[in-house]
């Protein structure tokens, strides 16, 4: 797939790109571990031309921006191929995922050698023959020639890759694989060759096997929207590519169909799941006018929707978009493992040759017991369980949370949250619901609750102010009298006639014989006082506010529980109404009346004072706050562009009960990582100090240090997708 840019300068890499860029996405199916990654980016990196390059091992892409005029596509393709690997211009998945095992060479040579190597093992055990000669000196005992050709057959898998790597110098896997069957084979140690090739050729399909289980979760996103759409054109229904519907175009969904694109209903009333994009549990009501994002599904009625978004810039196409992507901003734990493999590889190598050389030669010992020592070295210095221990736990964690409804931009990101000491939240629309609602209604002078509000919403309906809108929504379902006469008075109310009396509805300071008492306690609660009366007496108050979310008491509570040092409010609001929603929530610090570069501000004090700081907000009026923030935590950014841009992790939906799951899923993958690090480390250099004694034999090198410790490190990441908001959305209504 080839995108075009505009024409500009670009600097990359201390070079100067003048004119057009050009990009290049292809797939590469055998691109399955660290080594593999590192070969592409090699031979692409040696390419004049290339101005930015991405290798990514999860999702098996690479993504090249190059400069036209100094190289192409097809010398790309080419370097790829000369690495030794296949490439598909941008195939989103190889067809040879799908095909029967039979009809894969690698499962069908790792099959038929290992049954030659247990072919081998039991003619040894039970024909055990007196005959075994080193390979140049031939007399081959039949045990040994079946050994053999399991180790011919298992290495074919790998000895070419070997032997491409042996001509660039590169110390890889299959480059050590090949140097230990090989160099067992000539000493005459034929089972440990033919368990080598067998052993770590079945490891490579066993460890290709559990991170596709990793890749599954990211497929299964990529799943979730329809490939075709009813689209009404001419009068009739047609059925089209979903790639192939215009803006404005309407689409028809029938109950159980996924929506295809985002949109707006035009007609039609459903109930719509909408838990792939926002992660709710429940069905959302939707009807003319109400937004629907594509992937989410069609439970009960007919419905027609605007196309608003073509299919590659809809709300599901931008989270595949950045959680694929997400790989490639590295955790700091996997910087410093790519790092530390870096030195490792050729510093066990050289401990290897040593091994090999120095006792047999200074020290008059065996050469054929430390070769063998020397070649279990070898075969230990292999990292690649080392280096692929963080990115399965980072796309486990990553993919775990995009299909709840919460979107993380990045490793870096999800480690930096396990850190966070200090949540510091911004109120409107995030804390609280964002839009004023009527909260208590105050009677006087022997009137009723329903007098009072049908007074009030009768003159209030034809006002546009917030408050004004509060009032006619609570009183909705009144049966209202006729209004005539109807005033505005600029900033203070409204005045109008109803059944021959002239009634005022606004401040306090409308009215000559307020009610101060009553009115200063809604006013400490934060609330904001309507008077409803005449122009002699107040017949009632109606007291309006910005009401706190449902979950948000329990959410912070949890967090506390979760070990946040510290929960801060940072507001605009006034100082009043700050401290009563902070008292209610249980919010241990807050500041109010802060203007956007004040709120920035405050979150550097609090980094300075507590340490790590997640800031909490809208996603577009708290941007800077966000921005400056060690994590930065939008809300409701579900269709919302700015915030999906602007943010490190994405709230979908205004769901507070996520909060709690997201710090628990970042924590649990922050220790994860940590496991598979120190548990790779530790497992390789126990392996290595008991080479030397002879406890380690190259078998159990192949099985323990590669495959078990390849194994283990994907287990334990995959065990993050077990980590659910259900089990938070409990504890939080308990």
């Amino acid at each position: 797939m080839n995108e075009k840019e505009q024409s500009k300068t670009l600097e990359r890499n201390g070079a100067v790109y003048a004119g057009e860029m050009q990009y290049f996405t292809g797939v590469v199916p055998d691109m399955e571990c660290a080594d593999c990654a590192a070969k592409v980016e090699r031979s692409i990196k040696a390419l004049s031309g290339i101005a930015d390059l991405t290798v990514n091992i999860m999702s098996r892409k690479v993504k090249v921006e190059y400069d036209p005029n100094t190289t192409g596509e097809d010398t790309i393709v080419a370097a790829i191929r000369d690495a030794g690997y296949k490439v598909q211009n941008g195939v989103e998945e190889s067809e040879e995922e799908n095909q029967p095992w039979w009809k894969d060479h690698e499962k069908v040579l790792t099959v038929i050698s290992g049954v030659f190597f247990f072919a081998g093992l039991g003619a040894k055990l039970f024909f055990s023959e007196t005959d075994h000669a080193v390979l140049w000196q031939g007399h081959l005992g039949g045990h040994d020639i079946l050994f053999l050709i399991a180790a011919a057959l298992g290495g074919l898998n790998f000895f070419p890759a070997g032997i491409r790597a042996l001509r660039t110098l590169s110390l890889d896997m299959n480059f050590l694989m090949t140097a230990a069957i090989i160099g067992a084979a000539i000493i005459g140690e034929y089972t440990e060759a033919a368990a080598i090739a067998f052993l770590f050729s079945l490891a490579e399909l066993l460890e290709d096997y559990a991170i596709d289980r990793a890749r599954n979760s990211l497929k299964a996103l990529m799943k979730l929207a329809p490939e075709t759409a009813a689209v009404k054109r001419g009068g009739q229904e047609s059925v089209v590519p979903v790639g192939e519907v215009n803006l404005g175009e309407i689409v028809v969904v029938r109950p159980g169909e996924k929506i295809p694109l985002d949109g707006e209903v035009v007609e039609g009333i459903s109930a719509v799941d909408q838990s792939p994009i926002t992660g709710e549990s429940m069905p959302v009501s939707k009807e003319s006018g109400d937004a629907v994002f594509a992937g989410s599904i069609n439970t009960e009625g007919y419905l027609e929707i605007r196309a608003d978004r073509l299919a590659s810039e809809s709300t599901l196409g931008k989270i595949m978009q950045m959680v694929e992507e997400a790989e490639e901003h590295k955790a700091p734990s996997e910087q410093f493992v790519r790092k530390f493999a870096r030195y490792y590889t050729p510093a066990v190598t050289i401990l290897a040759l040593g091994v090999i050389l120095i006792p047999p030669l200074l020290m008059g010992l065996d050469f054929n017991t430390w070769f063998v020592r020397g070649l279990t070295l070898l075969v230990i210095a292999c990292p690649c369980a080392l280096v692929i221990s963080t990115p399965v736990a980072v796309v486990s964690g990553i993919t775990s949370a995009a299909r709840n409804g919460v979107l993380i931009k990045g490793g870096n990101h999800l480690e930096a949250l396990g850190e966070i000491r200090v949540v510091a939240f911004d109120k409107t629309g995030t804390l609280t619901h964002g839009k004023p609602e009527v909260t208590d209604i105050l009677v006087f002078n022997g009137q009723t609750e329903a007098d009072v509000l049908r007074i009030a919403t009768a003159v209030e309906q034809r006002s546009q102010h917030p408050i004004a809108r509060a009032i006619v929504q609570r009183g909705e379902s009144i049966d209202l009298p006729d209004v005539t006469d109807f005033e505005s008075i600029t900033g203070m109310g409204v005045r109008a006639r109803v059944g021959g009396t002239t009634y005022l509805v606004g401040k306090p300071e409308l009215f000559l014989n307020g009610t101060s008492g009553p009115i200063d306690r809604l006013r400490q609660e934060g609330k904001t006082a309507v008077l409803v009366g005449t122009e002699s007496e107040v017949i009632g108050a109606i007291a309006v506010a910005d009401t706190v979310r449902e979950d948000a008491q329990s959410a912070i509570r949890s967090l506390h529980q979760q070990g946040i040092q510290r929960i801060v409010m940072l507001t605009g609001d006034n100082e009043v109404t700050a401290r009563t929603i902070a008292e209610e929530l249980g919010i241990d610090e807050w500041r109010a009346e802060l203007l956007p570069e004040q709120k920035v501000e405050a979150v550097k004090t609090l980094a300075q004072q507590y340490g790590a700081v997640a800031m909490i907000g809208d996603g577009v009026n708290d941007a800077p706050a966000l921005a400056t923030a060690s994590v930065g935590i939008a809300m409701g950014a579900a269709g919302t562009d700015a915030a999906l841009e602007t943010a490190d992790v994405a709230l979908m939906a205004d769901d507070l009960s996520k909060l709690p799951y997201l710090f628990q899923l970042a924590k649990t993958s922050r220790g994860v990582i940590r496991q598979n690090v120190s548990t790779s480390i530790l497992v390789k250099l126990i392996l290595a100090i008991g080479v030397f004694p002879g406890m380690v034999s190259l078998a159990v090198a192949v099985l323990v240090g590669d495959m078990g410790t390849s194994l283990g490190v994907t287990g334990n990441a995959l065990r993050l997708s077990r980590i659910h908001p259900h089990r938070f959305r409990g504890e939080l209504a308990s």
